[in-house]
């Protein structure tokens, strides 16, 4: 069932450095507190549920992500040392669903754009955009988008990617939702030609 390792002992060795980093880092105080304060220990267990609880959420993430890149059950079990059915079994069907489309409450029409890849939803968001659909919430495989009478433009980054989503907001950019590991989305409308 095991499969060739896809990192190198090296960047294993910085994940799980950089977990405990972060969890023993976001806490203030935690660190020095373990020295000398028993209580230490239980903000401690209540940190590293959280890192648990957000590398769980992670993974399920990259799991959906995996498979909207194509990738087969099979693969995915492999990459985790698990039969196809039991990778199945844990990570299908874990992501929202997406809302149906139209409106049942007066508010502006949804649509629901599915299915999406991460290769083809940039393009598909792009289209959605001139046509004055925007971004309001997505999943596994697809995106929802809300009508409005100017056109918009979409934007993906990385969680990664530092300070930019600052640098994005300052420039006008809303960001959609928390994110969809790894990604980060937002959106802008787009100004009439004439008033650049």
């Amino acid at each position: 069932m095991a499969t060739e390792p896809l990192l190198a002992p090296e960047e294993v060795t910085r994940i799980r450095e950089g977990v405990a980093a972060a969890v023993l880092g976001a806490p203030e105080g935690l660190a020095d507190a373990l020295e000398h304060d028993p209580a230490g220990y239980l903000r401690l267990v209540d940190a590293t549920r959280v890192g648990a609880e957000e590398t769980g959420r992670l993974l399920r993430e990259a799991v959906q992500g995996a498979r909207a890149a194509g990738h087969s059950w099979d693969t995915v079990g492999r990459i985790l040392g698990v039969s196809r059915q039991a990778a199945q079994q844990r990570f299908a069907g874990k992501s929202p669903d997406p809302a149906p489309s139209g409106t049942g409450s007066g508010g502006p029409e949804r649509r629901t754009l599915t299915p999406l890849s991460a290769f083809d939803e940039m393009a598909a968001l792009a289209e959605a955009g001139r046509d004055g659909w925007h971004l309001v919430g997505y999943g596994s495989f697809f995106h929802e988008v809300e009508a409005s009478d100017h056109p918009w433009e979409h934007c993906r980054v990385t969680l990664a990617s530092g300070g930019r989503h600052r640098r994005l907001e300052a420039e006008g950019w809303i960001q959609v939702g928390t994110g969809w590991f790894p990604w980060r989305y937002y959106k802008r409308p787009l100004r009439p030609a004439g008033n650049a």
